[in-house]
């Protein structure tokens, strides 16, 4: 059910919901029990959405979904977020949490099971590594401030800020490890005696590990630790080889008193052949240190972490990465998450060399040669694969690598690799863009693993094209190539993607640029999320008065802080736009603070949602941190205040 204007884009929800039906029925044995299951979509919502048993209430977001209004991204979410809230039936209302401190015992087996779902519909390691890119820039840095917390809280004083990343997507990585432990078949025994056991009951945590134990024969009283340890574990290894035998020792480092089991799949690659020699193997790290012993027949390389088994962090004991180890597996490792993380520590590593001006030149040509053959690669049929493996990491992942965070000179370091990636390959990356172009044109609109992976590398290679943009010239060239598929556009990715290339653009770019932004307000006719989307580019922009856009649309007659959605779409965004946002005058502190004031009197939720952007002060070095801490001292003290931002705050300031 939806509005009446918006009908017409319910079918993809619909169609989402019949393969969830089938897809639980098929893998867990578990079918709808009501003769009916509703679904109302509603505009004013704060939450994603709620799994109310056979009436599910959905944010808009998460339901409407049409050719022209919709990226791929979202149709994904549509798929995901359908999934997730029916997944509940069974995991959440048949089965439910005996109290609210258990809540990652339904959010984080949901998000497992609704990322399965995902993956077998469309491709297994996109998935994948799209759901490590949210937990890393998410999660990771939820964990390393002042509201970290383990997946079962220990206390709350407002429980609506405890639907975090770490109860939901870390809650689900704790479900994965028991699959990884204990296999699909293993994991599927332990749902099935959970179900025979509580059906009808509310449960905890500890009542469903007792049930993948027994199910299985095993004994997973120490993995019980992963329940109440807060903050991401470090994995730290050290290799070597002699007369035929490879020897890994593993050591661990956490938060908790006692060490945690921590499965660690690995696979083993002949460093001659590239061959894998031996297959993914789980390793079970449960003492502090511990050594294992394979036997080969030479030299192997090591795929460590396979599929990211485990949230943790996995460093070599040397403290530097093998740069060598890591140009073979991004070419040649045949895990599919490895080869792809490979590739993104290659280039982590050149843009922090860059950042310390200490670039080398071996680094420069293991990225090139990468790059380069990736690009090259026209027999791939897996496009998101390929996609991804020419982006560079973000800017949220890239600062959950240092200690003290400069987003500006992080944005500069990986600007100019950008560049340099792109002046490298100009005449590849627009031959490639000219073929897939060609390729697309007259294409019926599809949402297949196909169709989606051809969109997201054109537009990988449309952002490179972009950022060859110093001179007059280039910034005219780079304005005409994005305006080209911005008005040749046949649905929203597509066109989104060029309006966020147009939306950075300035010099002899910024006429396309206005001009763009004033034809996608006006093609968008009132559509709320169509109007959402433009508000959000404007925010991400990367132009020097951003902050001064910013504030200049909270005046525009259809901005307000009354509705979730409007007031993410422009505010959260651009707390998102790290260089801006952590600007040295400390002006958009000041304007998320000015804004959080006004925003708690009229939804709590969200202004304690957004306040957590301030929180992390003591990350950003002196100058930066003084100027956050001291807009948090002047939340405090209001009056009144709500509950849920007093406790972010506060413990913002311990």
């Amino acid at each position: 059910f939806s509005e009446k204007e918006n009908v017409n884009k319910l079918d993809y929800a619909m169609e989402s919901l019949k393969k969830s039906m089938k897809w639980d029925e098929d893998t867990f044995g578990l079918a709808y029990d009501l003769d009916v299951y509703n679904i109302v979509a509603v505009n004013d919502f704060n939450m994603g959405a709620m799994e109310n048993k056979g009436l599910n209430v959905f944010n808009t977001a998460y339901v409407l979904a049409d050719q022209a209004s919709a990226t791929d991204t979202d149709y994904e979410r549509v798929e995901g977020v359908i999934g997730h809230e029916y997944f509940h039936n069974w995991t959440g209302n048949r089965v439910t949490c005996r109290d609210w401190f258990q809540l990652t015992l339904k959010e984080g087996l949901t998000v497992f099971r609704d990322q399965e779902f995902s993956g077998d519909m469309g491709s297994k390691a996109v998935k994948r590594i799209e759901d490590v890119r949210g937990l890393r820039g998410r999660q990771f840095n939820e964990d390393a401030g002042p509201m970290s917390h383990p997946i079962r809280p220990e206390s709350y004083i407002s429980m609506d800020n405890f639907y975090t990343a770490t109860v939901y997507s870390k809650g689900a990585e704790v479900i994965r490890m028991y699959n990884t432990l204990l296999g699909v078949d293993g994991f599927r025994k332990g749902m099935d005696l959970y179900f025979e056991r509580h059906d009808g009951t509310g449960v905890t945590c500890d009542d469903f590990r007792a049930a993948m134990a027994d199910a299985n024969g095993v004994d997973l009283s120490q993995f019980g630790l992963w329940y109440s340890t807060n903050g991401t574990p470090t994995v730290t290894y050290e290799t070597s080889y002699n007369d035929g035998k490879f020897t890994l020792t593993l050591s661990q480092k956490s938060n908790s008193e006692n060490p945690l089991h921590i499965p660690v799949s690995i696979g083993l690659l002949d460093k001659e052949t590239g061959e894998e020699v031996v297959p993914t193997t789980v390793l079970e790290l449960k003492e502090e240190s511990q050594t294992f012993d394979f036997d080969v027949k030479g030299e192997v390389v090591p795929s460590l972490l396979r599929g990211f088994s485990a949230p943790v962090k996995l460093v070599s004991s040397s403290g530097d990465e093998d740069e060598t180890a890591l140009a073979f597996l991004a070419a040649r490792d045949t895990d599919g998450f490895n080869k792809w993380e490979s590739g993104q520590k290659l280039f982590t590593s050149l843009i922090f060399q860059t950042m310390d001006d200490k670039q080398s030149e071996q680094t420069l040509e293991f990225v090139m040669e990468a790059f380069g053959r990736t690009l090259g690669d026209k027999a791939t049929t897996d496009y998101s694969i390929q996609a991804y493996a020419l982006t560079l990491p973000g800017e949220s992942t890239l600062a959950e690598q240092v200690e003290v965070v400069d987003p500006v000179a992080i944005r500069k370091a990986r600007g100019a690799v950008k560049k340099a990636i792109a002046r490298r390959f100009q005449s590849e990356l627009k031959e490639r863009y000219d073929e897939l172009t060609a390729e697309m044109e007259g294409e019926e609109f599809k949402v297949d693993a196909t169709s989606v992976g051809k969109r997201r590398l054109r537009n990988i290679l449309l952002d490179y094209l972009c950022a060859i943009k110093e001179t007059a010239e280039e910034q005219k060239a780079a304005a005409e190539l994005a305006t080209a598929q911005f008005e040749s556009a046949t649905g929203m990715t597509d066109r989104i993607s060029a309006l966020s290339a147009l939306a950075s653009m300035d010099g002899e770019g910024a006429a396309a640029r206005d001009a763009a932004l004033a034809k996608f307000y006006e093609d968008a006719n009132g559509d709320a999320l169509v109007l959402n989307k433009w508000f959000t580019v404007q925010a991400l922009a990367d132009l020097p008065d951003v902050l001064d856009r910013v504030k200049a649309l909270t005046k525009h007659p259809d901005f307000t802080l009354n509705n979730p959605n409007r007031c993410r779409s422009l505010v959260s965004a651009f707390t998102m736009n790290s260089a801006p946002f952590h600007d040295e005058s400390g002006n958009g502190y000041k304007f998320l603070s000015d804004t959080l004031a006004e925003l708690d009197k009229l939804n709590p939720q969200i202004s304690s949602r957004m306040g957590g952007a301030l929180i992390q002060w003591r990350r950003y070095g002196e100058k930066r941190g003084e100027l956050m801490k001291a807009e948090l001292e002047k939340l405090v003290e209001m009056k009144p205040i709500s509950d849920d931002l007093f406790e972010v705050i506060s413990r913002g300031l311990k």
